[in-house]
């Protein structure tokens, strides 16, 4: 009897990245599936590593990004999920939130957009009354870079012009929307889709607006403290599972649209409904790679992605090894800019 061939997926990950996802319930549900998730060696040259059949990273640098790109050269075949330049778009949230309004999707009874932001790069803008001046309080103050460092998950809520003259750019000011204290975060793993609820930011009444010092700084909504203690009490009369979900139809056509936009499989956007426009939603980040093993059923969710990208890749390359009088330029295509689509 043949032995059923074996695939092997090389992942690139940070220590956190790594200590979070790979566990063993998942590597041994991935080994069921015949797949054997195998570390990659970051010191070494990717290409004297393997035989891969698909390589999974989170890594950034040019160091890493020239590793991968000689790696892509001599393994066109072999798909890299996901690739740099893809990846570098959602580094920067100028150019982030960009692409969902370039989405061409048919918008009915929901519908969606990004708040109004701008983009500061001195000092001197900061006290503009220009393209500033046309915001309206309060604001939240995101540093330009978005790269999973501390630095750029510190944020600031601005209730008034003079609290961005503490601030030190480059930044981006988005408007803030009023949203009943609940975001949506969408994971995507290649064509599944899930939403989940989580609390956000409480909303700011008028009186607040007027009330409140300059800005409040914080990194994440569940370390976030307020002088007057409206975090606790808020949440505390807030009941998150009463919260309405966005329609999944709605949720998924979104996620496939940024997908294909952005030719990435691993990825996350945070949705929020504004609280005067019941049907009409906001997306405010993207992040690349989240955290996954905060989904239930992780384990599935990823071993079942891993089996997709390893055996359509297997697919395509027994039909292009078929193919009489095949282009070799097709074959480099599909390794090298590989959407599983």
């Amino acid at each position: 009897m043949t032995e059923c061939r074996r695939f092997r997926i090389g992942y690139a990950l940070a220590l956190k990245e790594r200590q979070s996802l790979m566990q063993p319930s998942l590597a041994n549900l991935a080994k069921e599936r015949g797949i054997d998730l195998v570390p990659i060696d970051i010191a070494c040259p990717l290409s004297e590593q393997g035989p891969f059949d698909c390589v999974l990273h989170k890594l950034y640098g040019d160091d890493w990004k020239a590793n991968l790109i000689d790696y892509a050269v001599k393994n066109p075949l072999v798909p890299i999920i996901d690739q740099p330049d893809a990846i570098e778009r959602l580094h920067n949230r100028i150019s982030m939130l960009q692409v969902v309004s370039e989405l061409g999707i048919s918008q009915e009874k929901e519908t969606f957009g990004i708040p109004k932001q701008v983009v500061v790069y001195d000092s001197i803008a900061l006290s503009d009354s220009g393209e500033v001046g046309s915001l309206r309080f309060p604001v939240i103050a995101k540093p330009v870079v978005a790269n999973g460092s501390v630095e750029s998950h510190t944020m600031s809520l601005v209730y008034r012009h003079e609290g961005l003259l503490k601030l030190k750019p480059p930044l981006v000011l988005q408007e803030f929307v009023n949203h009943g204290g609940v975001i949506f975060k969408v994971y995507v793993v290649g064509d599944y889709v899930k939403c989940v609820k989580r609390r956000s930011l409480p909303d700011v009444s008028s009186e607040t607006l007027n009330c409140s010092e300059g800005s409040l700084s914080f990194s994440h909504v569940s370390n976030m403290t307020m002088p007057d203690g409206t975090p606790e009490k808020y949440y505390e009369n807030m009941y998150l599972e009463e919260t309405e979900m966005p329609p999944m139809s709605f949720v998924t056509n979104i996620a496939m649209g940024l997908k294909r936009a952005m030719r990435l499989h691993l990825f996350n956007f945070d949705v929020i409904r504004d609280s005067k426009a019941v049907n009409h939603y906001l997306v405010i980040d993207i992040n690349y790679f989240p955290g996954y093993a905060k989904l239930p059923s992780y384990e599935m969710v990823l071993t079942d992605f891993f089996w997709s990208i390893v055996h359509k890749s297997k697919t395509e390359d027994d039909i292009e090894d078929s193919a009489v009088g095949g282009d070799k330029d097709d074959k480099l295509l599909i390794g090298s800019h590989y959407d599983g689509t």
